[in-house]
């Protein structure tokens, strides 16, 4: 165990809104509006809307089985401690690993979306700026914004992606005016549409609207955390999927009668700017869309730096990372690693690799969306089992994770078969690969700690205040009668 580690986390910091506002800017609504529709529409098309709706309902099972915990017991780090408590030390490290990879990558994603739209503003103004001094400019300024104030860092998260997003729904009510808000039958009727098509649809879906379950690494900084945080991961899951129904279903509209279909357009909103005879909103939709992925790498280092933190003081990760600063209590350590992670990734994948930075994105966003399903399905697994250990589970509980798990089956076969195409075929492998290394580590981790498993979970349990004592006593007359 790692008995160095000190400080503690700012206590009751964070409202229901700002907490909200920082799972809204892990999924991040302009990525999908600005870069990824496009690619919705070239597996769905006219159905890329309801692939979308279907996608938000999916993850509401697997939000409701994060709940199970959520509204019972609250900690940093809180899906990893989850893990813990319902299925064990070695399924909360590997769910814990997996998080890592996960925010790590769509941390990456983040910096080199906003990497992207700066030098769109840059080119609008006659001038470029090299990638990687873009990478240090964004890296710098999460990890001072981080390092100082987690507060500080969900307010300016919460301006920032509410003013991209308030653009977009703007540019949408533009486009639904210039079409007089007629219903567009060939959407309704999925016109053209398939099975196969809107299953793909699906985990491109699933792949946007990962991110939800960050609202739970904040549990020691939360106000009133155990209603806060179960509000928040409902919450932010069930506006962004409804944002992002409105914004595919317009997107597609818009472009109904182009030249070039919304499958081959690189930045969509930009074009539907110029059909409507708005080009002056062009500036002001990719500044939004700059300060929203800037957001997103915020989101990710703080929501990472909590996973680390809880599994360094744990004996997982070296004990510096366990640490939290004595003034502004945050965890410092872990927050400038996370922070060197997110700039050294993308820089290597431009500069070793010699990829393009669109690639890097789209790459990034993918390896990412397998950590959080891979977390996702642990986290299914661990609400039943939790919940009999407590005494309290109810067929209905057994049900939803059931549900929860076939239907993540879905993206976790669509990665894999029909086979895509290079390089993605080999992502969940490399992934894969990844898993193996971190099961290989935890073990190692409990062979060379005796008794690990027993005091981390001793650990867990009182991290976790956990008011369950009135659900059991309340059941206790239906077990009798039974």
């Amino acid at each position: 165990m790692n008995a160095e580690s000190t400080g503690s986390l700012r206590k009751g910091c964070l409202n229901f809104s700002e907490v909200t506002s920082l799972a809204i800017a892990l999924i991040s609504p302009t990525m999908t509006a600005a870069l990824i529709i496009p690619l919705m529409y070239s597996s769905a098309g006219n159905a890329s809307w309801l692939a979308y709706l279907f996608g938000t309902v999916m993850l509401l099972f697997v939000a409701l089985n994060l709940n199970q915990f959520a509204r019972r017991s609250t900690s940093a780090g809180s899906m990893y401690a989850y893990t813990v408590m319902g299925l064990g030390t070695t399924a909360g490290g590997i769910s814990g690993w997996c998080l890592a990879w996960a925010y790590l990558f769509i941390g990456t994603a983040g910096m080199t979306g906003f990497t992207i739209f700066a030098n769109t503003l840059c080119g609008m103004m006659g001038f470029q700026v090299p990638n990687l001094v873009l990478f240090a400019i964004c890296a710098a300024v999460i990890w001072v914004l981080a390092y100082k104030d987690i507060q500080l860092s969900s307010i300016l998260m919460l301006f920032l992606e509410g003013a991209s997003v308030a653009l977009i729904l703007l540019l949408c009510w533009v486009v639904l005016y210039h079409h007089s808000f007629k219903f567009d039958t060939a959407q309704l009727s999925l016109s053209g549409a398939s099975f196969s098509g809107i299953s793909l649809g699906v985990v491109t879906a699933i792949f946007s609207l990962v991110g939800f379950e960050c609202a739970t690494a904040f549990g020691e900084e939360a106000k009133n955390p155990l209603k806060t945080i179960p509000r928040a991961v409902i919450w932010s899951l069930i506006l962004t999927g409804l944002f992002f129904v409105i914004v595919t279903y317009t997107e597609v509209l818009g472009f109904t009668g182009y030249k070039t279909t919304l499958d081959k357009v690189d930045a969509p909103l930009n074009v539907l700017a110029e059909l409507v005879s708005m080009p002056w909103l062009k500036a002001p939709v990719s500044i939004g869309a700059m300060v929203s992925f800037f957001s997103l790498a915020l989101s990710c280092l703080n929501s990472g730096a909590r996973i680390l933190y809880p599994m360094a003081r744990h004996g997982v990760f070296p004990a510096a990372m366990g640490n939290a600063h004595e003034t502004n209590e945050t965890p410092h350590v872990a927050v400038t690693v996370m922070a060197a992670l997110i700039f050294l990734v993308p820089s290597v994948m431009l500069l070793g690799f010699g990829m393009q930075i669109l690639d890097v994105f789209n790459d990034a966003g993918t390896f990412g969306a397998f950590g959080f399903l891979g977390a996702y399905f642990l986290i299914s697994l661990a609400a039943p089992a939790y919940l009999k250990k407590a005494g309290i589970l109810r067929g209905r509980d057994t049900a939803l994770a059931v549900a929860s798990v076939a239907l993540l089956l879905v993206p976790a076969v669509g990665s894999v078969y029909p086979v895509p195409s290079w390089p993605v075929n080999v992502f969940p492998y490399i992934f894969g690969a990844y898993l193996l290394i971190g099961i290989a580590w935890i073990f190692s981790v409990h062979k060379r700690t005796p008794g690990y498993s027993a005091e981390v979970t001793r650990r867990v349990y009182s991290d976790h205040g956990q008011p369950i004592e009135a659900e059991v006593s309340a059941m206790e007359p239906q077990r009798q009668a039974i």
